[in-house]
């Protein structure tokens, strides 16, 4: 087995420097070569910040490389691509890792998914929150059978501040943005596929996202076909910062997940007894989770194994977002299977 793959990363924006930080520096495995941005000042910006060998304008030069020797793409540009270059990674034999969602039209994504199957490489989607070690462990409990069969899951996920409305423009709605993850968390802590949703919701933060279509407070209702019921409530801005809480409820017991802290000091005085508020941005947050991720995808090629959070994983939190929209506008429960038909 080799030790060191040559890498190449699509999209110089924020989630691309993080990738591209722990890729350079983080990840033993990672030999990151070549760097490519639609703004080509951006991208030679993070080569030279990370001594990266090669920035291109055009995301072509890393997919059809050859002087390079690149084996694997890293995607973190806007959602509209991320289906086309990860057909155009596949049909040029490189690996793909591809920040979510892989679109959001599932005909895309399908067209996408058979792509990479006919041409045989590896597609790992960045659902980095299945990496975090705190919901990490709260699978291991659940799925030991240590709290006995599961009933009832909660999950909360909410923003400390909305985010730009010429992003909630583009961004195909909370459900397919912001819920997305939490609906991929649905997925990876209860082992049972979500057989209907209901959704409701409203405009609570901000008015302008009323405006464009869009909800920014939201709570949802799973049901699984194993009979669990799941809630997730999402909200786009905690005054008090980035809270991300989860807790499965069995016949055995119960296990949860806390929010992460800057530090573990309690303040006791006069008035109360106190903690500092938890960390402020998920970049904070999921430190952790962003380098064990892209760890796995860069074992995964070298050992020839399948991907933790393979294609059909990115594709089926799609199918769920399209069903709470679904349910919110219609004010009914709606089966999966109804999305899917």
């Amino acid at each position: 087995m080799k030790h060191k793959m040559n890498i190449g990363l699509i999209g110089a924006g924020r989630i691309g420097r993080v990738h591209a930080e722990n890729l350079a520096y983080r990840i033993p495995g990672a030999n990151l070569v070549a760097v490519a941005d639609i703004f080509e000042n951006a991208a030679q910006k993070l080569a030279a910040d990370l001594q990266i060998p090669a920035a291109f304008q055009d995301h072509r030069r890393i997919i059809q490389d050859e002087a390079l020797g690149i084996e694997a793409v890293v995607i973190c540009s806007s959602t509209d691509t991320h289906a086309q270059m990860i057909e155009e990674a596949a049909a040029a034999g490189k690996h793909i890792f591809c920040e979510k969602p892989i679109d959001h039209e599932l005909a895309k994504i399908d067209h996408a998914l058979a792509a990479v199957e006919q041409a045989g490489v590896k597609l790992q989607i960045g659902f980095n929150r299945r990496f975090d070690p705190n919901f990490a462990r709260v699978r291991e409990v659940v799925a030991s059978g240590q709290i006995g069969d599961p009933h009832i899951l909660r999950i909360t996920s909410r923003d400390p501040a909305p985010p730009p409305i010429e992003y909630v423009k583009v961004s195909g709605g909370i459900f397919l943005d912001m819920t997305i993850h939490d609906f991929d968390m649905a997925r990876f802590l209860i082992d049972s596929k979500v057989e209907e949703i209901y959704a409701v919701g409203g405009v609570m933060v901000d008015p302008e996202i009323g405006k464009v279509g869009d909800i920014d407070t939201t709570v949802i209702t799973l049901r699984y076909e194993n009979g669990v019921v799941g809630t997730i409530d999402n909200s786009r801005q905690a005054v008090y910062g980035y809270d991300q809480r989860v807790e499965v409820f069995g016949s055995g017991g119960c296990v949860t997940a806390d929010n992460n802290y800057p530090n573990t000091a309690l303040i006791s005085d006069a008035q109360r007894v106190h903690h500092d508020l938890p960390l402020n941005f998920f970049m904070e947050r999921y430190v952790e989770a962003y380098i064990a991720e892209m760890k796995a995808f860069i074992q995964c090629v070298l050992q020839d194994k399948t991907p933790p959070v393979t294609g059909i994983d990115g594709r089926a939190p799609v199918v769920m977002g399209y069903a709470a929209k679904k349910s919110l506008q219609e004010n009914r429960p709606v089966r999966l299977d109804e999305i899917e038909t």
